[in-house]
């Protein structure tokens, strides 16, 4: 419910999420550059030539760290002044947005509970052209304010809710003042006293004003806070906004800290070139330096450790490492560290790059005819192979870092390791299910770009295999893998997304919680009955404090209303038996007649126990059959849910395992058209690629749940739209 904001806004806020996360962006990308462009000046010979023409390597050192220190400028700009400012400037918009977003477009059938102390039902809401004031039909409200509080009825005096119902009203929303006002026709007010005297109130016409939640000033945390005041600051929160304070700092620094580790092993990256660069920059700037800092934060934050030692510890390692590596940087033979070590990584990195057959087995390969069972097995034994491996650095990535975030949590809630490696268990599923198509367009790209590098394409070609032919098995593979995709789905990963829900939640030291809502106290029944309950007990199927209105189907006028102190479910009659409690009958809006009663029954309220325990689920924890039951199950329940998100995770559940198949559909053209620039250049032509999809997958996927969209559409949009990409590139691929 509430106003959609405009395209200039969603930009706005988009614009305004970059400055948070370029502290963390820049020095890694620092790194990344150095590591490629030196790693391409060793692997060229050009650190050789400079050498042999006796100019020392370490003359690069100074435009590097010149580089370095532009680089830690923009990082400290964004982290001293740039990062606080967008917090704050979006924390402004949304509240804005939140202040707003109160409007006449109520959901039919649903309790509204936006408004303080008042509970709106409307059985059916009327189409209008936009501005035009809505029409409501059927229509009930309950305030719930303190009897002594209330500003009508007859104040402390009062027992219970006061009730409003009207046949019609007409709604005009005052957004500017969070408010709704209404012109409510056949009206009546009926509140109950202590005395059991029904004060009811009927007139042909009446206004009322419903007024919505004034906004919440946000909570000034440290990270939304400038530099002067963290600097200042000694509220409650003093350790974290001691570990931002230093962050702002520690972070910039991290450039120059990093670039003295990236030059030598830059320098000495001689035979991996821009791959072996990529390789060693994910391992030094997320798994070293990354993790380590969440890790030492974490325990930090559980005061085991001094702020100051956590923030900078990893910056003084790596720039004491990186002097080590820049002192022995010049140094021959066995005793360059640097040489070594980057040595090392370039052999494991060749090891994982598939070997070219020896000459004189190479003869013979191609003396003999290409059996298609020779060609399939040889793309596909690459291919997947370099799915396994991907797929096996993502999820691994994860999970390291999920492990090293919740460090802290399973510390402070003494949570054994144990558990914690059964939650990353549990985990790893759905993370190979949503990383797999991303695995696969980048599998696909870096096995054809290194065939394409190697000149086997063209060796292919040459003996009449067409790229077509080539991508055939790869394509037969990936549809497989979406039909695995999909029965993963099916079988297993609702299960085990249940489960880690359940650890994360013990780890977080959130208390256990059910999937069932015993605390839904409103809900509308299969007939016109409206049940209100303080309390129920779904072990013994008790109701406490019950209230049961009953209204006539077509004026909505109260009919009857029950109250008693517990209703206990009697299954043998199939109906509730209501204790200590009184009835009244509605022969009119003002004239009603009253029966107390020690136990009683009423044949028509037959709604059982279950019907008001509805399984409170994630779409991630059912399978396509129990989210379609689910769905039905909320449709039909009376609770007046709008399921709209859940269609379009419904429909989701198709449209995403087929997307393993068209990320492979649009990287076979991409992969022969880079090919001769390198793995590399394929990794990043699958980074562009798999930021789309993202991208556009999430914004169809919100324009869907807002209704903008029918969910199919919604689902199916970024399959259709990447999925003829794909079959347009492959058409007008020169086989």
């Amino acid at each position: 419910m509430g106003s959609n904001p405009g395209p200039r806004t969603v930009l706005t806020l988009l614009a305004l999420a970059m400055p948070p996360v370029l502290p963390f962006t820049i020095p890694f990308g620092v790194l990344i550059g150095i590591l490629v462009g030196l790693g391409r000046m060793a692997s060229d010979g050009e650190i050789v030539a400079m050498r042999a023409a006796g100019v020392s390597s370490r003359k690069v050192i100074a435009p590097v760290l010149l580089f370095a220190a532009i680089g830690m400028g923009l990082a400290a700009w964004a982290s001293l002044r740039l990062t606080p400012y967008s917090i704050n400037e979006s924390t402004r918009i949304v509240t804005e947005l939140e202040a707003n977003r109160l409007t006449a477009e109520i959901p039919p059938r649903f309790f509204d509970e936006d408004f303080p102390n008042m509970i709106l039902y409307v059985d059916d809401v009327g189409q209008t052209p936009p501005g035009a004031p809505t029409p409501w039909r059927k229509v009930f409200i309950a305030d719930t304010t303190p009897p002594d509080q209330r500003k009508k009825g007859i104040g402390d005096k009062a027992d219970g809710p006061m009730i409003t119902v009207a046949r019609e009203a007409v709604a005009v929303s005052d957004p500017k003042r969070s408010r709704i006002e209404l012109e409510l026709r056949n009206f009546a007010r009926h509140e109950m006293g202590k005395d059991l005297i029904s004060h009811d109130y009927a007139a042909p016409q009446a206004t009322e004003g419903l007024q919505g939640k004034p906004p919440e000033p946000p909570a000034r945390k440290p990270r939304a806070m400038s530099t002067r005041q963290l600097m200042h600051y000694q509220g409650p929160d003093r350790i974290e906004a001691a570990i931002e304070l230093d962050q702002r700092f520690a972070l910039p620094v991290a450039c120059v800290m990093l670039a003295l580790v990236g030059i030598p092993l830059g320098i000495a990256t001689r035979k991996g070139g821009k791959s072996a660069s990529y390789v060693i920059a994910v391992f030094l700037g997320f798994f070293c330096y990354y993790l380590s800092s969440v890790a030492l934060v974490n325990v930090a934050k559980q005061r085991s450790l001094p702020v100051p030692v956590a923030t900078w510890l990893p910056d003084v390692v790596f720039g004491l490492t990186g002097l080590i590596f820049l002192v022995r940087m010049e140094r021959p033979g066995d005793r360059d560290l640097t040489a070594g070590l980057t040595g090392g990584m370039a052999r494991l990195f060749g090891w994982i790059k598939p070997r070219a057959p020896k000459g004189g087995e190479r003869a013979r390969y191609w003396r003999i005819p290409l059996l298609p069972q020779i060609v399939d097995t040889y793309v596909l034994t690459n291919f997947l192979f370099y799915l396994g491996i991907v797929l096996a650095a993502f999820v691994s990535m994860f999970l390291m870092f999920t492990f090293f975030e919740l460090t802290g949590d399973m510390i402070r809630h003494n949570i054994p390791l144990k558990k914690m490696f059964m939650y990353l268990f549990f985990l790893s599923p759905m993370l190979v299910y949503e990383f797999m198509p991303i695995c696969v367009l980048v599998a696909v790209l870096v096995n054809l770009a290194v065939l394409s590098k190697q000149n086997e394409v063209t060796a292919f070609k040459a003996c009449g295999v067409s790229l077509y032919r080539m991508a055939l098995p790869i394509l037969i593979v990936s549809t497989l893998l979406s039909g695995g995709l999909f029965a993963f789905d099916y079988y297993y990963v609702p299960d085990a997304n249940r489960k880690q829900d359940k650890l994360r939640d013990e780890i977080k030291g959130k208390p256990v919680q059910t999937y069932y809502r015993p605390d839904r106290k409103w809900t509308m029944g299969k007939g016109f009955h409206i049940y209100y309950y303080r309390l129920f007990d779904p072990t013994e199927k008790v109701m406490v404090d019950v209230n049961v209105y009953e209204l006539q189907p077509s004026t909505f006028q109260l009919v009857r209303q029950v109250k008693a102190e517990r209703a206990r479910w009697n299954a043998g009659a199939g109906t509730w038996t209501y204790e200590n409690g009184w009835s009244s009958d509605f022969q009119s809006d003002t004239n009603c007649t009253r029966t107390g009663f020690q136990a009683a029954t009423f044949p028509e309220l037959t709604e059982p126990p279950g019907y008001f325990l509805k399984e409170y689920l994630q779409d991630t924890q059912m399978n396509f059959v129990q989210l379609d039951q689910y769905i039905r199950d909320l449709r039909d329940s009376g609770y007046g849910y709008d399921t709209v998100s859940l269609e379009v995770q419904l429909y989701r559940k198709f449209s995403v395992p087929l997307f393993a198949l068209i990320m492979a559909m649009i990287a076979i053209p991409f992969g022969f058209l880079v090919g001769s620039r390198g793995a590399m250049t394929g990794i990043g032509v699958s980074i562009a690629i798999a930021l789309s999809y993202l991208g556009i997958s999430n914004l169809f996927e919100k324009i869907g749940e807002v209704g903008q969209l029918p969910p199919a559409m919604a689902a199916w949009a970024p399959d259709v739209v990447f999925g003829l990409a794909g079959l347009y590139l492959l058409l007008r691929m020169k086989s």
